[in-house]
């Protein structure tokens, strides 16, 4: 347990300072980051053992971070949620947290909370069963079989092509960036110059407009990314 590797996510940098010298003590090695955007980039870029995750980040607030990533990363979550947020813990464990701790809260509990979820998740495994099947208009996709469907009609698709779809649907109505497509499809850091991504997303949409999908639903933000509508 002592080489445990817990990455921070909380705005509050008192707070954050505090717990990261906490843990420092126990001998646990800690990363601290202090808004949405960078704990997700963090998250997916390296590999810990839990994310204490906040619930309220700038950017990006910590269900949409850990809806995102839960589209990749099985990484054991502890949610900091404020005292007597019964709902925030419900849509937390329903989207894959796997504790949460409330505000304030006694750092002695946190890190028996912490050594307690180390040890329940040594084996973790994510379970996506009930997140296989997703339905967008008259698209219809399936994560288990890899399989995409307009209507009834079935659309060919590259794993990476499925991959990248997959992701932008899970997130309806969400602006992706490049950077954050780039680590999670592609698995490579984010090139101004690569036109990868373009070149994937160009012929996903060509496919399925092909099938019946209209294309209008795929949405280029200048300078922000891409959004499945």
């Amino acid at each position: 347990m002592a080489s445990a590797r817990i990455l921070i996510i909380e705005d509050d940098t008192t707070m954050n300072e505090q717990i990261s010298t906490l843990l420092s003590a126990n001998r646990f090695d800690t990363t601290q980051c202090f808004d949405g955007d960078t704990g997700l980039q963090t998250a997916l870029n390296s590999d810990f053992d839990i994310i204490l995750l906040d619930w309220l980040l700038p950017k990006l607030d910590g269900l949409k971070l850990l809806q995102r990533l839960r589209l990749v990363k099985d990484t054991p979550v502890m949610m900091i949620t404020a005292s007597g947020a019964e709902q925030q813990r419900i849509e937390g464990y329903r989207t894959g947290a796997d504790d949460y701790l409330p505000k304030p809260f006694n750092f002695t509990e946190m890190i028996v909370r912490i050594e307690a979820l180390l040890r329940r998740t040594g084996s973790h495994k994510l379970a996506t069963a009930s997140n296989n099947s997703l339905q967008l208009h008259n698209l219809f996709l399936n994560n288990q079989l890899q399989q995409v469907k307009v209507d009834q009609q079935a659309v060919e698709l590259t794993q990476i092509q499925f991959k990248l779809l997959w992701v932008l649907a899970s997130n309806q109505n969400e602006v992706l960036s490049k950077e954050y497509l780039y680590h999670t499809v592609l698995h490579r850091p984010f090139n101004r110059y690569d036109r990868s991504l373009d070149m994937h997303l160009s012929r996903v949409r060509k496919k399925l407009q092909q099938a019946g999908f209209a294309s209008q639903h795929f949405t280029t933000v200048h300078g922000k990314g891409y959004c499945l509508r």
